[in-house]
Formats: structure tokens, sequence, C-alpha cells
């Protein structure tokens, strides 16, 4: 009996160092095929972009295709269901952005959990909110805003990329430290937001810088305050919402990559510091500033971190304003 159970600890050992061995080699020698990087919104906007910067690059260096799929249905949830429900093999990469974190605050039910379902890869990008009017409307700075929207209760729409977006939690940040009267209208994206204020139909706009810079540039936007801690180098004479007066309101648009849950930690950290050597080009970060983003690079586990912290804020923000859970 004794000789049989020192047979099968050795079996045991055997197979668990084969196991160990087999893990390793299967970091050491990713990627052996394609990547694919899902990117859960429509194709053109800032997630696809970051898509693009780091799949080229990754695809060089490594010699294998990482390729960008498009999957923009349902709020991003779609996409993020598709990516957990992928083998935890590092051959399915998600581009995540705020919503990954507010969305399981905002419905009823999700088929996936972002800190169950994903191990966190790295933290790429942010850039702050930013609060815009159209050029016709009579408030210059912020001051003139609250006093005008408090002197007409009611009266005044705001348009957001959509409802629980962060743009639109960051405006129901604004509004719970004025007590401000004003209706959220939500729109399917950044872009559609921005065309409606421009037209004059929501004069009053918060958004993800990126997807306002652009038509500030052009003067088919003001811009009256951003949300981060100090002012965007691409916008140096925009404050900060704290410089004229109103403190605790930073909030910032992130960016980052996850990949399913029991990916091994090797290809995780190999995947984090290409991503990171990418970012830190100069032409890399040049391009990235040109539409609002400046390059944030965290760990995995600073970003997991991360993950966890931000869905508890956004969660007492959610309930704060009284925004129903969508079924």
């Amino acid at each position: 009996m004794q000789l049989i159970r020192r047979h099968f600890l050795r079996l045991a050992c055997a197979a668990a160092a084969t196991s160990a061995v087999s893990r390793t080699a299967g970091a050491q020698t990713y990627p052996t095929r394609s990547v694919r990087i899902i990117v859960p919104f429509t194709a053109g906007g800032p997630a696809t972009v970051l898509a693009h910067v780091l799949a080229q690059p990754l695809t060089e260096t490594w010699g294998q295709s990482f390729y960008v799929e498009n999957l923009p249905t349902g709020a991003s949830n779609v996409g993020t269901a598709t990516a957990a429900k992928a083998p935890a093999d590092g051959y399915t990469l998600l581009i995540v952005t705020p919503s990954f974190v507010i969305n399981p605050s905002l419905y009823a039910k999700l088929a996936y959990d972002p800190v169950r379902d994903f191990t966190a890869v790295a933290l790429a990008v942010t850039s702050p909110h930013v609060l815009v009017v159209n050029p016709s409307f009579p408030a210059h700075n912020v001051k003139e805003l609250v006093a005008l929207v408090k002197a007409n209760p009611g009266k005044y729409s705001y348009a957001s990329a959509g409802t629980g977006q962060s743009a639109q939690l960051a405006a129901e940040l604004f509004k719970l430290a004025f007590g401000l009267d004003l209706l959220h209208v939500p729109f399917n994206g950044g872009a559609p937001a921005m065309n409606s204020t421009v037209g004059g139909h929501t004069p009053i706009a918060f958004n993800a810088l990126p997807s306002a810079a652009a038509l500030i540039k052009e003067g088919k936007l003001r811009a009256l305050a951003v949300t981060s801690g100090q002012r965007a180098p691409e916008f140096p004479d925009v404050p900060t919402l704290a410089e004229v007066g109103v403190p605790g309101q930073e909030s910032l648009f992130f960016q980052g990559v996850v990949s399913p849950a029991g990916t091994p930690k090797e290809i995780v950290d190999q995947l984090y510091r290409e991503i990171a050597r990418i970012l830190a080009r100069p032409e890399v970060k040049e391009r990235l500033a040109a539409i609002g983003f400046g390059v944030s690079i965290s760990s995995p586990e600073q970003f997991q971190a991360q993950i966890k912290s931000e869905m508890e804020r956004w969660a007492k923000v959610i309930r704060d304003a009284n925004i129903k859970r969508i079924e």
C-alpha cells in the first residue's frame, strides 16, 4: 500500500511539473497565432484609435497579426461579454473605457463581472471630460453658466454620449454641486452628442475631450472647463473646474487593456511590457495628444486596483443622482 501511495505521489508531482513547464513554455512562445483585440464600440472612436495604435507595432514586434474587431452593440456590453467568454490564453484582448466599471451599477443584468471575469493588463491613456457650449450660448465661463441655469430652471439641456456614460456622470457631479435643474439628453455616442451641441439643439454638453477636441479647435464649440486636476496640454487656456471654484469634480475618461480571467501571468506581464514600450514612443504620445489623450501607463496590479475603486466611486454617483437601473 505504501509503495502504491508513493507511486501516485510521484505521478502527481510529475503532472504538476509538466503543467508548470507547459504554461511557462506557452508564455515564452506567445504569440504563435493571431490575436484579436475587441473594441466594444463603433469604428472610428477613441477606443478604436487606441486599438490600432497598439495593434500595428505589436504585429511588427512579434510577427503575428494583432487585429481589431469592433463589436459595438449593447452599450459595450456585447463586446465585453464576448471577451469574457473567450479562452484565457492571451489571444483575445479587450479595450475598456469607463463604461466597463460603470455598467455593473447601471444595468440590472450583465453577462460579465469586471473583476471576476477579467484580468487587467494595462491602463494606457487618460483624458479629462470637458464642459462645452455652443458658441452662441450666452455663458462664456462656468460662473455665468451656473447663474444662467439657476435663473432658468428646466430651460436648458445638456448632451452626453449616453445614459450612464462617464461624461453623463461627470455632468451629474457638476449638477449635484450646484443643485442645477438641467435636462439630460443622451445620444448613442460622443459624435452625435457633439453634433447636437454644434447645431444648437442641446446648447451644453459634457464629453470626453477626444470627442470634442477637433470641434473646439475649429471654433464650433466653446470649452468652459475640463475635469482633470491640471489643464489639458492641448488646451492650455481652458481652466479646470477646480480652478473656477468647483472642487471635487475630478474625473477622467480612461482606456486600458484587459484579458479574460485566468490568462497566465507571464503572458499578461509580457503584454504589459510591450504596451508600455509602444506608448513611450514620442510619435505615439504625439498622435494621442493631438486628440486629447495623455499616456498614463500603469501595471496590471495598479490597473486592477483602479478598476475596483472606480466601480465603487461611480456606483455612489449613480445612487446619488437617482439614475435608474436599466432592465
